[in-house]
């Protein structure tokens, strides 16, 4: 749901049913907030044309080739989105896409040198964010917002989240994190 859409439904409930506070919009808010950023951030690096699911799917693919089914479902999509997701990044000189010599049915995407420093330029953006946000929000204030976060999600997007981006232990300095996402190569954060 949009954030248009969020604010209509609020707009057309009575006063009585309205939460008081709304999560969805600041939730809604922030992650706009974020992908501008990280639009600013990449075309200052030399990379315009930043699209929201070029994160994940670089990120994924800087960790090695991946079937196409294989990406979808490590993106949480369909074959058939992550097949277009490729193939964008395909036009765009990042990815290539070869049969799988093993099993002709599989497509496996690959970086090339180009998506492989784009992918770089991304894990450095998404650093400098989360750099950024620890240094105005306390290791508290960011453990708070992960627990938040994390409960948002449904169970099997939580687990998703997990594998994607580490569990709140790590978040929480128990692997060395000092309360501060992790930067890890490959991790999002």
């Amino acid at each position: 749901m949009q954030l248009g859409c969020i604010s209509i439904l609020f707009s057309i409930m009575d006063a009585k049913s309205s939460p008081a506070y709304r999560f969805g919009d600041l939730l809604a808010l922030a992650r706009q907030s974020w992908v501008r950023q990280m639009q600013q951030g990449l075309a200052q690096r030399g990379y315009p044309g930043y699209r929201r699911s070029d994160a994940g799917a670089l990120r994924l693919l800087a960790r090695g080739p991946r079937t196409i089914g294989t990406l979808g479902d490590e993106l949480g999509v369909t074959r058939q989105a992550a097949r277009k997701l490729v193939y964008g990044l395909q036009l765009r000189g990042y990815a290539r896409t070869e049969t799988d010599p093993r099993d002709r049915r599989r497509v496996n995407a690959t970086l090339t040198p180009a998506g492989e420093a784009y992918a770089r330029a991304i894990s450095a953006v998404v650093g400098e964010l989360n750099r950024g946000l620890a240094a105005r929000v306390d290791g508290e204030g960011l453990r708070a917002a992960d627990r938040v976060l994390r409960a948002v999600l449904a169970p099997a997007e939580a687990e998703r989240a997990n594998r994607l981006v580490g569990s709140a232990g790590e978040l929480a300095g128990e692997n060395g994190g000092a309360g501060r996402p992790s930067q890890r190569a490959g991790r999002p954060g």
